[in-house]
């Protein structure tokens, strides 16, 4: 029996999972080096849509557009619904055939998703600039959170079913499995590492080696605009950038929605892009962005605004944050010793599908089946890669 279990690392899948856990009577400590969302969850930029071409994808992100909007209902977080266009512009004949390919697909899932022409997109959209467009599809069941509010609002549920949330206390994993606190080693009868970038080492101190790297991305927060009231959560697949509306009055690295599960009213233009694509030591990162992007970011949103809408000018605040990587783009969720389980590899996608994987990754350390696409023993641990970002048009 799975009586105990630390959870380390206090973000978006982290929490879930604690939460997951002590509603069914396991007794859980969640340890977090932090405050709750102090890593990559509260950098993340609370896109979330269920547009996806595969079978388990599209189910996974069923299930967790399903839990926000639970939550949504339940709580003070906020879910405000935004449909979600991607697009490619002409010349860019590799990635336009990729969107025309996958639309049909996303729709066998049962995905709510379509085809525009230029001219459709642009009187659905008329802020946008589509005389370039090539191919556009837009996804229906969309939409922004502030991945911080989520964290705070599950980890609050956590610890009234009975977890034991322990902030700002870094700690070891060692095989036992255990976890070393600064006064104590404490065994538990599992343990789970749901620390993003911090992952791969703390499991090297429990001797377990897997294939993932951490690498950086960027964002930022327009000045007030009123695209903001009238343009979808947007993403450029050729000029390699998004943008969702944001109210003017948020504030931190995420992005705090308003408590209603409309769209927000006139504000800025989350901007998001910055990859750079090498792995990172998450010790030793530059945290604030970039001139050069927030130059580009801005340059990108004046390019995509049809003429004739007011194009903000201003940076209101920006940042960088780190995402996970795999071989295979796919996510490691499971166990990798007996007792010692790993959720890590998102793609930038760990928030979106967070409300899903969370219970699931719970679930599986309860003696339930896991996903086996996502089984993070397929790999031998030591794999060489290339990072390749998560919205990536293919």
């Amino acid at each position: 029996m799975t009586d105990s279990v630390a959870v380390v690392g206090g973000g978006a899948v982290g929490v879930t999972a604690a939460r997951a856990l002590a509603a069914r009577d396991v007794d859980v400590t969640l340890f977090e080096r932090g405050e709750i969302a102090a890593g990559s969850t509260g950098r993340a930029a609370g896109l979330c849509y269920d547009a996806f071409a595969g079978q388990t994808d599209a189910a996974v992100a069923a299930r967790a557009m399903d839990r926000l909007r639970e939550l949504a209902a339940e709580t003070r977080f906020s879910f405000v619904e935004c449909p979600y266009v991607w697009l490619a512009r002409e010349g860019d004949e590799t990635r336009a055939a990729a969107i025309r390919e996958q639309v049909p697909r996303m729709r066998e899932r049962g995905r709510d998703v379509e085809l525009l022409d230029p001219a459709t997109l642009a009187a659905e959209y008329p802020a946008l600039k589509t005389d370039d467009v090539a191919v556009a599809a837009v996804a229906r069941d969309a939409g922004c959170a502030d991945p911080a509010e989520y964290a705070a609002v599950v980890a609050e549920r956590a610890r009234k079913a009975g977890a034991s949330v322990q902030t700002e206390t870094e700690v070891g994993v060692t095989a036992d499995p255990a976890v070393e606190t600064p006064d104590a080693t404490v065994a538990f009868d599992a343990v789970l590492v749901a620390a993003g970038a911090h992952t791969r080492k703390l499991l090297a101190g429990a001797g377990v080696t897997v294939p993932v790297k951490a690498y950086r991305v960027q964002a930022l927060v327009t000045e007030q605009t009123p695209a903001s009231e009238c343009v979808p959560t947007l993403y450029d697949a050729t000029e390699q950038f998004y943008w969702r509306p944001v109210e003017q009055d948020e504030t931190g690295f995420g992005t705090r929605t308003p408590g209603s599960s409309q769209r927000p009213g006139a504000g800025g233009l989350l901007v998001g892009d910055g990859v750079e694509k090498r792995d990172f030591d998450p010790d030793d990162w530059e945290r604030a962005a970039d001139a050069t992007f927030r130059t580009s970011a801005v340059e990108r949103v004046d390019a995509a605004l049809a003429p004739g809408v007011a194009r903000p000018v201003e940076v209101e605040r920006s940042w960088a944050g780190l995402c996970t990587a795999t071989p295979d783009r796919d996510p490691l969720v499971g166990e990798v010793e007996p007792g010692l389980f790993v959720a890590t590899g998102w793609h930038g996608h760990g928030f979106m599908r967070a409300p899903a994987l969370g219970r699931t990754i719970a679930e599986q350390i309860l003696g339930e089946r896991g996903i086996d696409k996502f089984e993070p023993t397929r790999f031998d641990g030591d794999e060489q890669f290339p990072v390749v970002e998560g919205m990536t048009v293919e």
